[in-house]
């Protein structure tokens, strides 16, 4: 089972790697996945919060880094050095087969740090932000897909490593979020704008 789910993995990531190879995507993902690529988006959020929610926003921004650093901890300090899983990109008998976009890295693969760290934001900005503007999960969730997918198509990362990151990091950004709402009630924290 466990070989047979391996070797879906490895057909997935040369389908999405090669299958899906193409000029536009050669030069989209490589600044899809680099977190400098994101920092106005992280910027614009900080300022947003603090101006409309003041204290409040001060305080989702400390939930924010928090679900941003437990997601980052339990999946690159905690599970990759217990399952220990190469990169594709290193993966010897493999890695020949690769279109590497971006330099391979050394760390271990199992879970995508990436791909935890964005969906734990991306569920947390939905939970919060769920009654005010329905239309949030949808962006959430695409932005941080477009990481993770970007993950794969560069050569970094195998597909079950962006998906159990990205049920990692839904699972932490809906205990924050809930935690976050539990300390600061919907009502009182939605009418803040």
């Amino acid at each position: 089972m466990l070989d047979q789910l391996i070797q879906f993995d490895h057909q997935l990531f040369t389908a999405i790697n090669s299958g899906l190879s193409n000029p536009f995507f050669d030069w989209l993902m490589p600044f899809l996945r680099n977190r400098y690529f994101w920092t106005p988006v992280y910027v614009f959020l900080v300022i947003f919060l603090i101006k409309n929610y003041k204290k409040n926003g001060a305080i989702c921004i400390l939930f924010l880094l928090l679900t941003f650093g437990l997601a980052d901890f339990i999946s690159a300090s905690v599970i990759k050095p217990s399952i220990q899983r190469l990169r594709p990109c290193n993966e010897i008998g493999f890695k020949e087969e690769i279109v590497s976009r971006v330099a391979c890295g050394s760390g271990f693969s199992f879970p995508s740090s990436h791909a935890s760290n964005h969906f734990a934001i991306a569920m947390f900005l939905s939970v919060v932000f769920a009654r005010r503007w329905k239309w949030i999960w949808t962006i959430t969730m695409l932005w941080a897909f477009s990481i993770a997918f970007a993950q794969v198509y560069v050569g970094v990362h195998f597909p079950l490593d962006v998906t159990c990151g990205a049920l990692l990091g839904c699972i932490i950004g809906y205990i924050t979020g809930t935690s976050f709402l539990t300390l600061l009630p919907e009502k009182k924290w939605n009418s803040g704008l």
